[in-house]
């Protein structure tokens, strides 16, 4: 499967004899982050932060550089297959370990391709996914200027790109619908981004989609002689990305549709309709079944005649609001309303909830509200919702209300999702923007849930909109999801069946990102995707206003509900290959060097068959900005960058084992559409009965049943053959107890440990390990024979890998790269507030900052000449800063004025004798 790293004939600088250090355990001391800590010094004394800038263009061969790895060229062994739950490059498991390219970045310029390809290989990268490249007409984008076409030079620069990474190892995933708006199409007021959604129903945008598909796929590269349908070295060709019928009619995106539009829906629904009943009695009939007449007021002083009596204004965060009552507030009655006036927002939009509990809730029942509101200001939209009043606070039912500045009727029917004897409603949403709100008439009753209106007519029923859902039986609410479901579920079947049957695509087809599509239907294709973020920017105003957002400065690494692992692996299909082909932790997060050592680390031990960072760069030709780009570009992240050969080491090379069993739950093809009932395309393994934190224990996944499609067939030599059935009777099904409250939850094969009370992750196998998050008080830390100690440093936080390039383990002969980073930002970054949540506009200049991180890693049990060595941004060895160890200090030191974050150790090579 995995090449091996052998010793080469690399340039490491000069080097000679006075570097030897010979001990029975070698020590490598990293002096403080800041020089005067170990004196006793106020730590901003010396600022801890210093330059760092890996050339855009560096392929150096040395201890950072992991191009082996990479089984170059891309597809020499086929086409990548699907062959039972994971992919093979032959008979060989293969996995992704990729990146983005977005916008501009699609189209290097062929000068600079081959660099950037070469680069890429150097950290482990071997698939690029060519993403948004159809938003834009050339230059920016793909697109002819009528938007219908390829242009010629910018396919041309694709075209070079392709074959470049393909000569270095690196497969292509070309996505193909991704952020265009369909020319000569209809539009409307809040209609949802790029047409997603309608353009899995509505014929025309279908077929533009495929005539696009057509164009690229069935294009012949002329630097590799294939067209992109049959060149091996395209991995996946992906359909629609983050797209989903479900999911834009949940958000309410499809309630307002023009007619050509609307009219499409409406007709499927009725043709769906008249094959489902034989009558429109037979569809009353059912639809009534289980209707529920409105009950009793459940809510106190609703109409606020004792002020605030009942109620309370909740504000958390940095939000600013307050409460008044109108006693004529001209709410179209002439009664009181409550006007609740937001003066400052905060980074989380139900920082500001008007909130009355003391309800008793009972499982499955409506609850019909009903109430006057209008806005002002900048308030948009607010969510309604019903939740628990105490730990662990879970929403039982919720709906999102557009605002408007007149008054409106509002009415929503809510579905409790449990028992509840101490519930509370909950206006919220409130502050996410400044502006005021006025709520009147409020009414909360049992009840209010029908059927077919009397007036209705076979072929004419109309569509639900999602306003309107709540009023309907569950009867009635379970037609319309499963017409939704195979409406979309038909989408994804049939286009893929059309790149495969009549563009002949060879190559993987994935459709979109599961929580976007129920991971049900995603299983019908060839793979199933998932995307994640940790702490993804907020725009508390306006989308993606570069001038006004919020990133938390957060680190993920031990974080209670274990951040973004659950809610993905919980969405994985047993029996079907599993990717990531987006993630990230925003920029500019000071933590975020821990973000693809975490995923690495929890995607091998969960057996996932591709990870991809979002996004190696957005920009056009500036590859050698020196500096933190923006939100997700990594190419020029120093402490993203220098992790990635260990997380490469974790994944790529499966130095994190998968344990000895998984925990699957079944689930029904009824089931799924029960699940989409009450929370849309969002529901994973969660809702069906996993501990959503054995995710950190073991694999987990969805099993629905349906039997696995293969692109390839299965292997058949004894060798491929033996391996699949170890791995699947390793793999089979069992009971996995959930992790006991308040203690580090372990994974099963014991190699990863999350500590959510002292909010650190250690990673401990032979090959690789890793310290991340807080720096706990009770130090050394212990990986084994491995011993780590830190001194303080600006966050109290660093995250240290540790990666044997070459050799068994870490008492072997063999080099190690060590990496020690911590926070990172640019020269002169603009800091808006003490969080360090939000630059703005002003990322500042270049060159990039990394702190400086000091400690002690030592390695216990080594009975070989041991040396260590200083690197530089390329990744070489630097004779100037390295300190020779003493029998007396048992080591040597170097700090931060050593001006790296990554290091190299040498066990027992005889290399390390000779001048280099």
């Amino acid at each position: 499967m995995f090449p091996k790293h052998g010793a080469s004939a690399h340039t490491v600088g000069i080097m000679n004899k006075r570097s030897i250090v010979s001990m029975a355990t070698a020590v490598v001391s990293v002096v403080g982050s800041v020089a005067g800590i170990a004196r006793g010094q106020d730590p901003m004394v010396m600022s801890p932060m210093f330059p760092f800038v890996l050339p855009w263009d560096d392929v150096s061969e040395n201890v950072t550089n992991v191009s082996s790895w990479l089984d170059a060229p891309a597809g020499k062994h086929g086409f990548i297959a699907a062959r039972g739950p994971h992919l093979y490059a032959g008979e060989q498991r293969f996995r992704f370990f990729g990146v983005n390219m977005a916008f501009g970045a699609n189209f290097p310029q062929k000068d600079d391709a081959d660099k950037v390809a070469a680069r890429m290989a150097r950290f482990g990268i071997n698939c690029v996914r060519f993403h948004h490249m159809d938003m834009f007409a050339a230059p920016a984008g793909i697109m002819t200027a009528d938007m219908k076409g390829l242009d010629a030079q910018q396919l041309d620069k694709l075209d070079f790109f392709v074959a470049a990474l393909k000569q270095h190892g690196i497969y292509s995933n070309i996505n193909l619908h991704v952020s265009r708006v369909y020319p000569d199409m209809p539009g409307w007021e809040n209609a949802p981004d790029f047409h997603k959604g309608v353009d899995l129903f509505y014929p025309p945008m279908i077929e533009a989609q495929r005539d696009f598909a057509r164009q690229l796929l069935s294009h012949v590269n002329p630097y590799t002689e294939t067209s992109y349908a049959d060149e091996p070295a395209v991995a996946i060709v992906e359909i629609n990305n983050e797209n989903g019928l479900l999911q834009q009619w949940w958000g309410g995106a499809l309630d307002a549709m023009p007619e050509p539009i609307e009219r499409e829906l409406h007709n499927r629904w009725n043709a769906w309709l008249n094959g489902r009943y034989a009558s429109l009695d037979d569809v009353r009939k059912q639809w009534q079944e289980g209707a529920e007449p409105l009950g009793e007021p459940m809510l106190r002083n609703s109409d606020f005649a004792q002020g605030m009596d009942g109620w309370t204004l909740e504000r958390h965060g940095e939000a600013d609001a307050n409460a008044t009552i109108d006693e004529n507030a001209g709410n179209g009655n002439g009664g009181r309303a409550i006007r609740i006036t937001v003066d400052k927002p905060s980074s989380e939009s139900w920082h500001v909830q008007l909130v009355q509990p003391g309800l008793s809730l009972s499982k499955g029942k409506a609850y019909t509200l009903s109430m006057r509101m209008k806005a002002s200001g900048d308030l948009k939209n607010t969510n309604v919702a019903m939740a628990q009043s105490g730990s662990p606070w879970n929403v039982l039912a919720s709906s999102s209300v557009p605002l408007t500045d007149q008054w409106k009727d509002v009415t929503l029917v809510l579905r409790a999702s449990a028992d509840e004897p101490n519930a509370r409603l909950m206006i919220g949403g409130l502050a996410a923007a400044k502006g005021e709100v006025s709520i009147a008439n409020l009414s909360l009753r049992p009840g209010g849930r029908g059927g077919l209106k009397d007036d209705a007519k076979r072929g004419d029923i109309p569509i639900v909109t999602r306003a309107h859902y709540g009023a309907l039986t569950e009867s009635a609410q379970r037609d319309w999801i499963t017409f939704l479901y195979e409406t979309e579920e038909t989408y994804w079947t049939e286009m893929s069946a059309f790149l495969k049957n009549d563009l002949g695509v060879k190559s993987l087809v994935v459709g979109s990102a599961t929580g976007f599509s129920p991971s049900s239907i995603q299983a019908k294709l060839d793979v199933v995707d998932v995307h994640g973020y940790w702490q993804h920017p907020h725009f508390p105003n306006k989308p993606w206003d570069q001038a006004d957002w919020v990133v938390n400065n957060l680190s993920m690494a031990g974080a209670e509900d274990g951040g973004q692992i659950p809610g993905m692996a919980l969405r994985r299909v047993a029996g079907r290959p599993y990717i990531c082909t987006e993630y990230n932790a925003a920029s500019p997060n000071t933590h975020s060097s821990e973000t693809f050592l975490l995923l690495s680390a929890y995607a091998a031990m969960q057996d996932w068959d591709g990870i991809f960072a979002f996004a190696y760069s957005h920009r056009t030709d500036d590859w050698a900005a020196g500096k933190i780009p923006n939100f997700f570009d990594i190419d020029q992240h120093p402490t993203k960058l220098v992790t990635l050969p260990a997380a490469a080491a974790m994944f790529l090379r499966g130095d994190v084992t998968v344990p000895d069993a998984r925990a699957v739950v079944n689930v029904s093809r009824e089931e799924a559409i029960t699940q989409s009932m009450n929370s849309g395309p969002w529901w994973h393994a969660g809702a069906l009965g996993i501990d959503p934190l054995t995710a950190l224990v073991a694999p987990v996944a969805i099993d629905t049943g349906d039997a696995t499609p293969t692109t390839q067939p299965a292997a058949t030599t004894p060798a491929t053959a033996a391996a699949e059935a170890t791995t699947a009777a390793a793999n089979a099904p069992v009971k996995i107890d959930p992790p006991t409250a308040g203690q580090p939850i372990v994974s099963r094969g014991g190699e990863l440990t999350w500590d959510a009370q002292r909010k650190y992750v250690t990673i401990n196998t032979p090959r690789s390990k890793a310290f991340i998050g807080e720096i706990p008080a009770d130090q050394p830390i212990a990986l084994g024979t491995v011993k780590l100690t830190l001194s303080p440093n600006l966050q109290n936080w660093a995250a240290v890998s540790m990666t044997a390039i070459d050799g068994p383990d870490f008492q072997s002969p063999g080099r190690f790269l060590i990496t020690v980073t911590g926070s990172a930002e640019n020269t002169r970054m603009g800091w808006k507030n003490a969080e360090r949540n939000t630059v703005g506009r002003d990322w500042g200049e270049s060159p990039s900052l990394v702190e400086g991180i000091g400690g002690t890693i030592t390695f216990e049990n080594v009975d070989k000449e041991t040396w260590a060595w200083v690197l530089d941004e390329r990744g070489q060895r630097r004779l100037e800063t390295t300190k020779i160890s003493t029998p007396t200090s048992k080591g040597f030191q170097f700090g931060r004025e050593s001006g790296t974050i990554w290091y190299e150790v040498e066990i027992g090579k005889e290399s390390a004798l000779v001048d280099r």
